[in-house]
């Protein structure tokens, strides 16, 4: 069946899989019963920021370490911003906790969280694909939302040919018309659950999907080529130089700038990421630097960072921005990852020197 049957004459797939949903759903610590309305609009807002480009398994002991320290917006709005940030450490994309604290501010002005996609599309860190299914999902409100995994099923189901992201359009159109009326937040959950278990990326389980006789790459023959995708380009290569300044088991850790990458948190002291190493360059004060001949490598979205390795020992007079952490107690700084792998290889050289 062509990708562009009207929706009057489309096989309705909402009651099958809605069906599907009620006795196969997921129970995730954020999600309420199927057909349930007793949802907490303040647990669904904080999953989908931290689901953003981030797998479920990953999310759900931030999420439970979250919601038992800051059980709701009141809560969260009250918390530091160090706190926040600490906590969040590991779980990548940090402007989202930037934007949390945010939005939580300003929904305690306000009183509640708005129930309508333009009201929530007016709070900090809140995009199109976030207000869709926070107001689907914790106000039942009507709303199309299409993340990567119904990206793949509506592709399947209609064998769209576009590549993406050329045919995301297209796959927001045809999501619109097979999203009901009615429990619209169990049919975009239905359509996620059907995404991650059945319908993956690998190997779908055509024959144990519920809506497989009215999928059109199911009848291709090869539903595991949808979605169609343009070919990538390599990302670029980055370099530069971390720090480690070592003074009466002590290490000095500064704050990165409050904007840009990894904004507002904890990290060793680092120089410029270049293309082309950097060398000593940003030393964080002056000292007997040396390089250890280590190297520690870490891919962000947009680009790969391979980071020399450079160390110091500090007299008890060294001076500089930032603050003196316990090298044994490193593990409670809260470094994301990058600066954590940089702090476990050091820490591995001290150990055998």
């Amino acid at each position: 069946m062509p990708d562009n049957v009207p929706r009057a004459i489309r096989p309705s797939v909402s009651e099958p899989l809605l069906h599907w949903y009620d006795a196969h759903a997921r129970r995730l610590p954020w999600r309420a019963p199927p057909g349930s309305n007793a949802t907490d609009p303040y647990r669904v807002w904080l999953s989908e920021i931290m689901l953003q480009q981030t797998q479920v398994a990953s999310v759900i002991p931030y999420f439970e370490k979250f919601t038992t320290r800051w059980p709701t917006f009141e809560a969260f709005a009250a918390a530091a911003d160090a706190d926040v940030m600490a906590a969040w450490a590991g779980l990548g994309y940090y402007a989202r906790a930037r934007n949390l604290l945010a939005c939580a501010r300003e929904v305690a002005k306000l009183g509640a969280l708005p129930d309508t996609e333009a009201g929530l599309r007016a709070l900090p860190g809140i995009g199109a694909y976030t207000a869709a299914a926070v107001a689907a999902i914790a106000f039942g409100r009507r709303a199309v939302v299409v993340d990567a995994n119904v990206e793949r099923v509506v592709s399947r189901l209609f064998a769209i040919e576009a590549p993406l992201p050329a045919s995301r359009p297209r796959i927001r159109a045809l999501t619109d018309a097979i999203t009901p009326d009615a429990r619209a937040g169990d049919f975009a959950q239905a359509m996620m659950d059907l995404g991650s278990g059945i319908c993956t990326a690998r190997a779908p389980r055509c024959l144990a999907c519920p809506i497989h006789d009215q999928c059109d790459g199911y009848r291709s023959g090869a539903p595991e080529t949808y979605p169609r995708k343009a070919a990538k380009q390599p990302k670029p290569q980055r370099y530069g130089t971390m720090f480690w300044a070592e003074r009466d088991d002590h290490v000095l850790l500064v704050r990165r700038p409050a904007k840009g990458l990894l904004g507002g948190m904890r990290a060793l002291p680092t120089g410029p990421w270049e293309a082309t190493p950097p060398g000593l360059q940003g030393a964080p004060l002056p000292a007997d630097w040396q390089l250890t001949g280590e190297t520690v490598t870490h891919g962000f979205t947009h680009f790969n960072l391979q980071v020399a390795l450079a160390a110091a020992t500090m007299g008890p007079h060294g001076i500089s921005e930032g603050e003196w952490w316990p090298i044994a107690d490193l593990a409670s700084a809260g470094l994301p990852t990058v600066f954590a792998k940089a702090a476990n290889r050091f820490g591995s050289m001290r150990c055998a020197s």
